[in-house]
């Protein structure tokens, strides 16, 4: 509600989040404020899919099912935040920098048609030009685009301070200016940034990290 709020008052909704479960109700938010106007897209940049539902989650935990609600699937209860309907369209998403998984998820997102660019696809064609193709992706069909942006995505020889690090991860100024192509984008309708841990951050290079692509992105 206080996304929506934001959003319909003309202001950029930027939320900081702890675990990723916030993210069904900062898209939930969004979706909302656009009341019918058109569809909403997606950049989801994260080391994981974050797409079970409890039928399928090895840990029953909810942040890794956030984005499986936002495309209608998982519990009723999660589903309906907002409200009711599917908030997301699967071809109006893209997942970024994917490298950690289990079958269940990722079954879902491949019945689902959700277009995927992991690690393997980054370092062969490089991250410039896989940020730029996602990014048209998530504008094709919709009126405009969030990014959700989960820490653990950066690499953690670089940025350690995260909630689940993966090794093998995007190099955090390869980022940073990807970033700067949201700059004052006028279809660029919010931005989330979650899993920071300041307990694991080595003399906090992770917070840093994280100002400096708020800079990037942001409008202000």
């Amino acid at each position: 509600t206080r996304v929506a709020c934001a959003y319909a008052s003309g202001n950029f909704p930027l939320v900081v989040g702890g675990d990723h479960s916030c993210a069904i109700g900062t898209w939930s938010g969004v979706s909302q404020a656009l009341d019918g106007s058109g569809e909403l897209g997606l950049l989801w940049i994260d080391a994981h899919m974050d797409s079970h539902t409890f039928a399928t989650t090895p840990s029953g935990a909810i942040h890794g099912m956030p984005l499986a609600c936002l495309l209608g699937y998982g519990d009723a209860e999660l589903m309906r935040i907002g409200q009711a309907a599917p908030k997301l369209l699967p071809e109006n998403v893209c997942l970024l920098g994917t490298r950690s998984f289990e079958e269940g998820e990722a079954s879902l997102l491949a019945r689902l048609g959700v277009r995927i660019y992991g690690m393997a696809e980054i370092h062969s064609r490089g991250f410039a030009a896989v940020f730029d193709e996602a990014l048209a992706h998530v504008q094709r069909h919709t009126v405009g685009f969030g990014v959700s942006l989960d820490l653990d995505a950066l690499d953690p020889s670089e940025e350690a301070g995260v909630g689940s690090p993966e090794p093998g991860g995007i190099f955090k100024d390869e980022l940073v200016q990807a970033f700067r192509h949201l700059h004052n984008h006028p279809r660029f309708l919010a931005l989330e940034i979650v899993e920071y841990n300041p307990y694991l951050d080595n003399r906090f290079m992770t917070a840093r990290a994280a100002g400096e692509l708020f800079d990037a992105a942001t409008p202000f």
